[in-house]
């Protein structure tokens, strides 16, 4: 993999890997004076601040402190975070390792080392099949594997997007691979897909709670994708798979 390597684009978002291009975007987002977030102790406590300087070099970016000093203490004893922000529509989300406070220009700063990935999100491209609350999609994420956890699928499509929702204190950074996931239903014969992590947001569920969310790829969809997410539109009770 070269550093300039072109970016993967897909409509769950794009994820970026060359330093040039994400010294561009953060630079911009900088230039633009926007904010930017981070959800800490499970989205609890939230992280406001903005993109204060960009390393020309891409060796470190800086941001300003929160007022609250309760966030800056919080953000500053994690190893890493993901950083979210948003400005005219346009949304990105990257991983900032290393956090540790600096003097910057006269003034209490923040410092992270520079980001490796970038995830830029873009309009849908594709209807995907909303998974009502009578049709749950289980999901053992990773299964077997060290990052092994349960969640479950808001929606899925037949070209392989879907929608994690897992536990807050679970983070995934864009770029995951979650291998051998068993997504099961009630009414349809489970499936074993690999996904790829594109983005994660802090969401509020309908009863309060807050959770995570990812927009995930699955990596080389099968064809009996296609007749799994046509088996979520079939009546209760029926037992569907490929023919």
């Amino acid at each position: 993999m070269t550093s300039d390597q072109q970016a993967v684009t897909h409509p769950a978002g794009r994820i970026r890997r060359s330093p040039s291009e994400i010294i561009h975007i953060l630079g911009v987002l900088a230039a633009r004076q926007g904010s930017v977030t981070a959800h800490l102790h499970g989205g609890k406590l939230l992280f406001l601040s903005r993109l204060r300087f960009v390393d020309p070099g891409g060796r470190y970016i800086i941001v300003d402190p929160d007022s609250n000093e309760a966030a800056n203490i919080a953000l500053l004893s994690r190893p890493r975070c993901a950083l979210f922000a948003s400005l005219s529509g346009w949304h990105v989300e990257f991983v900032a390792a290393e956090p540790r406070e600096i003097v910057h220009g006269g003034t209490r700063a923040i410092r992270f080392r520079f980001p490796e990935v970038l995830v830029d999100l873009q309009r849908r491209a594709h209807d995907r099949a909303a998974v009502s609350p009578q049709i749950p999609l289980r999901c053992v994420a990773d299964a077997g594997g060290v990052l092994s956890f349960k969640g479950g699928l808001v929606d899925i499509c037949a070209s392989g997007i879907g929608f994690l929702i897992y536990d807050p204190g679970i983070t995934l950074e864009p770029g995951t691979l979650l291998k051998g996931c068993q997504i099961e239903s009630d009414d349809v014969l489970p499936m074993i897909l690999d996904l790829e992590v594109r983005y994660s947001e802090l969401v509020t569920l309908a009863d309060g709670t807050c959770a995570n969310r990812s927009g995930c790829r699955v990596i080389d969809p099968p064809e009996a994708l296609k007749h799994f997410v046509a088996a979520l539109s079939s009546p209760p009770g029926t037992v569907s798979g490929p023919p």
